[in-house]
């Protein structure tokens, strides 16, 4: 396959980065900095990989068999007005103009598929109910925000086969929720955040990145699947797990307090979870590698 990624600089997209070109597939990196890309990606350990910064990215797209959309500005940072509009923005415009990219490609030079990015955010926050793909959207800003970038992608070409995943909270190495709690953790001996009620719909990012590749190859994968482990978890249980891992006891609760200090309104991202099951992934018979949250954290801390 030949490929074209936004986002591909960021904590999915690095990984998916490396995982199609060790299958020995032709990658494009659509970005927006050709610098920041060819640091993340220097030629000396991706030969080969072509960086295309918005200028080159139509001739990118036509003539790639799939184009992945991973952009936009990461949720997880303190809000202001600005950024909330920056988040929004962000996802929107790229997937606009990505579609529309698409949408202007010849038949025979246009992608076959398009797997675009969305969020469990979709949904809205709950305690108590259970989301799966035919569930209602929510009501608040990050559900807003989903469903505007979600509508954008499905309005490419009836011929292109869309596949819409809605992520949850993506467990991985070297970047995503877990960079920013286990400093918390250790500064406070590692407890719960907040009530330690709420819901946690996780994902090892090597899951996601195989549900990406699976989506880019079956034809089966159309349509909104949700991106997150079959088990999710109350956050006090993830924090359990996390402090025994670390070695750490988990005793003492990170006050939501300090939560919202470093993460202003964005705090509301791990204070307010919802329970999401992959039903689609499921139905297709994807194979989770990680399945409980307690192996995803062991691989990922050992």
């Amino acid at each position: 396959m030949t490929v074209s990624v936004t986002g591909a600089t960021g904590f999915i997209g690095r990984r998916l980065i490396q995982r199609l070109r060790a299958d020995n597939h032709s990658v494009r990196v659509l970005t927006r900095s050709r610098s920041k890309a060819q640091s993340i990606f220097p030629a000396k350990d991706f030969p080969g990989l072509l960086i295309a910064e918005e200028p080159e990215w139509k001739e990118c797209i036509q003539g790639s068999t799939a184009v992945v959309n991973l952009a936009g500005m990461p949720i997880s940072t303190r809000w202001s007005p600005e950024i909330k509009k920056e988040i929004k923005q962000s996802r929107i415009r790229v997937t606009s103009k990505v579609v529309d990219l698409i949408n202007d490609s010849k038949y025979e030079v246009r992608p076959k598929v398009l797997v675009s990015a969305t969020a469990v955010g979709y949904y809205g926050s709950s305690e108590t109910e259970v989301f799966d793909e035919k569930s209602p959207s929510g009501n608040d800003y990050l559900a807003e925000v989903c469903r505007k970038w979600e509508a954008t992608a499905l309005e490419a070409n009836k011929d292109v086969r869309v596949a819409l995943i809605r992520i949850g909270i993506v467990l991985g190495k070297d970047g995503g929720a877990l960079a920013k709690m286990i400093p918390l953790f250790k500064v406070f001996a590692g407890g719960p955040l907040g009530s330690g009620k709420q819901w946690f719909s996780w994902i090892h990012l090597d899951d996601l990145v195989s549900l990406i590749y699976e989506a880019l190859r079956n034809p089966s994968y159309k349509g909104v699947i949700n991106g997150t482990a079959p088990n999710p978890v109350r956050l006090e249980e993830l924090c359990d797990h996390l402090g025994n891992v670390m070695g750490r006891p988990s005793w003492l609760p990170v006050p939501e307090l300090a939560l919202r200090a470093v993460l202003g309104e964005g705090a509301y991202v791990v204070l307010e979870g919802q329970r999401v099951l992959p039903a689609k992934a499921k139905e297709l018979g994807f194979p989770f590698k990680y399945s409980y949250v307690k192996d995803a954290l062991k691989a990922i801390v050992s």
